[in-house]
């Protein structure tokens, strides 16, 4: 059926249109971030702030992700024989797959919502609009200083979750489940390798960069009002999840293929 604008409304239309969107601002801000001036005050702040509400609740959670990846596979591997190989798969699990995640959904849960108000409150109060009738690119300005800023702290934050992680289900495997402190390291040691944590970095790399952007996206394309804002919010944290996911299952099957394993 055709519009009375004599248009066809094809199904999916608006979907691509929003990912179509999302991809050039992305690309306007690889192509900001070289070029001078360099908001370097502004991206301090917003490193701060993203440490600030994210370092306590990321390293919190990781130490129950590692217990629980610790204590299934050691029930696993004690079922099947395989108890001195428990602290490999435990580790290698926290470090490729569990890290990045836990840094990346509390990265976009807690900074990339504040971003994606501030940007959308700016937004509905024509600050945007000002910025760009004074010739201030508002891209530069604004949203390449706080993607930087969740890219760099989810690295960091990535590293302080695999070290809480491991040594959280080293803790539980050796206590709960009465593993051998050397079979745990020793087996760690044999099968884990330094691909590992560049991959578990990249990933967290590409994470808080798809954090940042979403969220400014959003916030620059609120609804209407104040309510707008905070369905955009509550929409950039959605979306932020779901492409995360999908960004993990194409970089882990990359890498598996790849990377070859480590032999014993």
């Amino acid at each position: 059926m055709g519009s009375r604008s004599g248009t066809v409304n094809v199904p999916g239309t608006a979907a691509l249109a929003q990912i179509g969107r999302l991809s050039t601002l992305a690309w306007e801000v690889l192509l900001a971030i070289p070029r001078r001036p360099f908001q370097f005050r502004e991206w301090i702040q917003q490193c701060w702030f993203f440490a600030s509400v994210t370092i306590l609740p990321t390293a919190l959670v990781a130490i129950p992700f590692g217990a629980v990846i610790a204590l299934q596979l050691g029930s696993l591997t004690e079922q099947i024989g395989a108890q001195s190989f428990t602290g490999a798969a435990s580790a290698l699990a926290i470090v490729q797959q569990a890290s990045p995640l836990i840094t990346a959904l509390l990265v976009a849960g807690a900074g990339g919502s504040a971003v994606c108000a501030d940007i959308g409150a700016r937004k509905i109060r024509e600050e945007i609009d000002a910025m760009e009738v004074l010739g201030v690119n508002p891209v530069q300005r604004l949203i390449v200083p706080r993607v930087l800023a969740a890219m760099v702290v989810s690295i960091l934050l990535n590293g302080l979750v695999s070290v809480v992680g491991v040594l959280g289900g080293y803790f539980f495997n050796v206590v709960m489940q009465g593993g051998t402190p050397g079979a745990y390291l020793a087996s760690f040691n044999a099968l884990a390798q330094l691909p590992d944590l560049y991959i578990s970095e990249i990933k967290a790399l590409l994470y808080g960069f798809v954090a940042g952007v979403v969220a400014a996206y959003r916030g620059l394309n609120p609804a209407g009002g104040p309510k707008g804002v905070g369905d955009a919010v509550n929409q950039a944290v959605v979306v932020t999840f779901l492409l995360l996911f999908l960004i993990n299952v194409v970089l882990t099957a990359i890498y598996l293929r790849v990377i070859p394993p480590k032999a014993l």
